[in-house]
């Protein structure tokens, strides 16, 4: 679990800087909303700070150990709500692969399976928004996409 969560937080954190932050607030806030009710509004308000924070530290030049900070309050809040109920790990990683990914800038996006890759020690997991070719000491493994 803490993977996703670690996952999760990077992802969120790179998506505060898109257009898309609105949609990545509005799923994770259903999910607050379905497993802990009592603190949904809390989370979103929190997000909107998020949003804001990232903002301000892109227009810094030591902007880096600020995301890194908000990427680890985040990856906090996130293992809060998965120990919470462990059963919202599958909807997380959902949300993760099917709204947080896909709307990360290409740089992001690598960063964020390098995230991935490091926590599994390279094993080959992935989340994946498009096509993906995974070469290791074997050689080539993929594409990934079905229709490749």
């Amino acid at each position: 679990m803490d993977e996703i969560a670690m996952a999760a937080a990077s992802a969120l954190v790179g998506v505060m800087a898109t257009d898309t932050w609105r949609q990545a607030r509005d799923g994770l806030v259903a999910l607050w909303r379905r497993v802990r009710p009592e603190r949904a509004e809390e989370i979103s308000s929190e997000l909107e700070t998020l949003h804001t924070q990232v903002l301000n530290a892109h227009a810094e030049a030591d902007s880096a150990e600020v995301l890194q900070g908000l990427e680890m309050t985040w990856r906090g809040q996130l293992r809060a709500l998965l120990r919470h109920d462990p059963r919202t790990a599958a909807e997380l990683r959902r949300i993760l692969e099917e709204e947080l990914a896909p709307a990360l800038e290409p740089g992001e996006r690598e960063r964020l399976y390098k995230v991935i890759q490091t926590v599994h020690g390279g094993t080959g997991h992935n989340v994946a928004g498009h096509t993906v070719n995974v070469t290791d000491n074997r050689g080539t493994i993929g594409p990934t996409d079905p229709k490749a």
